[in-house]
Formats: C-alpha cells, structure tokens, sequence
C-alpha cells in the first residue's frame, strides 16, 4: 500500500467514460477544472503502442480542449484529491526537509511546451510548485521528489489533505510570474503557477492525458504499484457508489422498501461504509414498482443518512398504497441510476 493514490491506473470509471462536465464526471477519484471555451474528459484504451502499455498499463485518463481559451479565466488541470488522514498517517515527516515524498506518473501532450504540478494543502494553506517540459505527442515518465518543510501539515480527519494538480493551461487569473517553483509557499488561489505559455490552451482540440500516477513516500520513484482492479474498485467506492451498479440496465434493481403514503415510497440502501454521509442524486427514469404497477418517480431525497446505510424518498405524483412493499427500479432507462457521493 505504498501508493496513495487511488486509481492511479485510472481502471474504473463508475460514471462513464467521456463527459463534457467539469469536476468528477468519468475516472473515479479524478476530477478536471476548466473556465472558459469547453473540455471533454474521458477514460481512453492505450494499445501495444503507447510506451505505458510495456508496463501494465491499459487505461489514460484525457483532456481534449474541445474549444480552445486563452482567456484570463481559462483554466484546464486534472487534480486529485487525498485524505488529510492518509498523509498524516502515511510515515511522511511533513514538517522535516530531510523527509521526502515522490510523485510519478506517465504523461502526453499533443502540444509541446513546459507545464506545471501543484500540491496544495489546505491544512496549512500551503503550496508547492513545479514544473514539467514535454515534446509533442510523446509519452514521458516524469518524476518529482518533495521534500517537507515548516509548517507543512495534515490534520488526522477525513478531511481535503492534500490536492495534487496537473495543469495543462492556466490563464492569468490563476498564475503570476513571481510565483517561486521547488519551494513550499503560502497558498494563493489567484498565483497558483508562473504564467504559462498559450500554446495549449489556444489550440483546438489539443490533447492531454496521464497515467500510473503514484505518490509514496520516500525519495525514490518505485516501479508502479499495480492493484486488481476489484481492490481498485473497492477502495473506489469509498468516494462514490451507484445503484444499479454497471453494467447498465434498463430496468435494473436500485433497493427494496415500503410505501409511506400515497405519494411517497421510502427505500433502504445499504452499501460498503463511505468516507463521509453520502449525498444522493437521481439520474435517468426510475420507477417505484408496487403490487402490478409501475409508478413513475418524479424526484427523490435522502433522510437518515449514515456512512453506509440511506433511506431514498421517492417522491411520485400519486397512486401509491401505505405500507405496501416496493422495489425502486431504473425505467426502461439503462442511464437510470442513484448516486451516492462523499467526494472530497
């Protein structure tokens, strides 16, 4: 378990693999900021020749700047977020400059220029800064060994701990040029890296994409640490979790309960305990199947909310019986779904 980084590999993809949304929308535990123009984020194949594939890998996680923005608004990274927990209790003596992390991961871009690695620690409202060159269209091992500093540290919480940004494109709204790199520093959500070259953010449909990205302790890059993708998956779900889970059904199962009145019908979740009390999102037509009737669910809510346990209220506009069992079921709708989110 040298690796902090979840998914890494970028295997699982519980909410799809290609999206157009910002935030957490297709690779789990992987999000994407982006102002101005449009991006698609999307979990893609790497085949025999893509240099990764040699050491195990068969999934990338992309940026396609869909419509190109130099704007000073612009802003285009992949981040990741870790528990504060995991790195307090990682074996890293954060505060030390003779204690050091490490972090490695295979990167491509279609454009060639320098770019930018941020680690922020909300914390101690800390940041460091460092910077990366790529040629055109090739894949790159890039290393970054960190050391600790004064300062540096992480509560023992499940709270944000430390978030690792990759950074294809920042306008000037987030950069500045007195911005120092390989030095711990006071954050600034306004002078997060030195002002970048256009290049890729002002190209139509450049490409970006990362892969096997570790973070361990140590001063040494280790090889990767490949996990199953059940383990991945497993340690996934912490985060995020969906009902029916994939593959896609039209009419598959969500959860069992009774109806509470005639407009109201009450199912219980159960699923592996989350990092925090979820919040719960309808997606897609679900039904709430009664006796030999479907009802068709206008929207739902949560009560009784546990890290592992939720009551759904679905809400329909009438014909429900009190205290009848029930299932709740997509409807005729393979994207139909609950969701379940403790993301950091």
């Amino acid at each position: 378990n040298r690796n902090l980084i979840i998914n890494g590999a970028m295997q699982v993809a519980q909410r799809g693999t290609s999206s157009t949304s910002s935030s957490y929308a297709t690779v789990d535990r992987f999000g994407i900021g982006f102002g101005e123009g449009s991006i698609t984020q999307a979990q893609v194949d790497l085949t025999s020749s893509d240099t990764p594939y040699a050491s195990g890998f068969r999934k990338a996680f992309k940026l396609t700047n869909s419509t190109a923005s130099t704007a000073a608004a612009a802003a285009r990274d992949i981040r990741y977020q870790i528990e504060a927990q995991d790195i307090a209790t990682s074996g890293w003596d954060s505060t030390s400059t003779s204690s050091n992390i490490t972090l490695s991961f295979w990167v491509r871009s279609s454009v060639a220029q320098t770019y930018y690695c941020f680690h922020y620690v909300p914390d101690s409202s800390k940041h460091y800064v460092w910077s990366f060159a790529l040629s055109a269209n090739t894949w790159t091992k890039v290393t970054k060994t960190i050391p600790g500093a004064s300062g540096v540290t992480f509560n023992n919480d499940n709270g944000p701990g430390m978030s690792v940004q990759i950074v294809a494109f920042y306008g000037t709204n987030l950069t500045a040029s007195g911005v120092a790199l390989n030095a711990w520093g006071g954050w600034n959500s306004s002078n997060r890296v030195p002002d970048m070259t256009t290049t890729w953010g002002g190209t139509t449909n450049a490409t970006f994409e990362v892969t096997g990205l570790q973070l361990e302790v140590g001063s040494v890059a280790t090889d990767f640490e490949h996990r199953s993708l059940g383990q991945e998956l497993a340690l996934c779900k912490r985060y995020y979790q969906q009902f029916p889970q994939n593959p896609a059904d039209a009419y598959g199962p969500i959860g069992v309960g009774r109806i509470r009145n005639a407009t109201n019908a009450h199912i219980v979740l159960t699923f592996p305990e989350m990092r925090s009390s979820p919040t719960a999102a309808k997606s897609g037509n679900l039904r709430v199947l009664h006796a030999a009737t479907g009802t068709v669910v206008n929207s739902v809510a949560s009560s009784h909310m546990a890290r592992s346990t939720v009551f759904i209220e679905a809400i329909v506009s009438s014909g429900l019986a009190q205290g009848e069992g029930c299932i709740l079921t997509a409807d005729n709708d393979s994207s139909g779904k609950i969701t379940l989110s403790a993301e950091l």
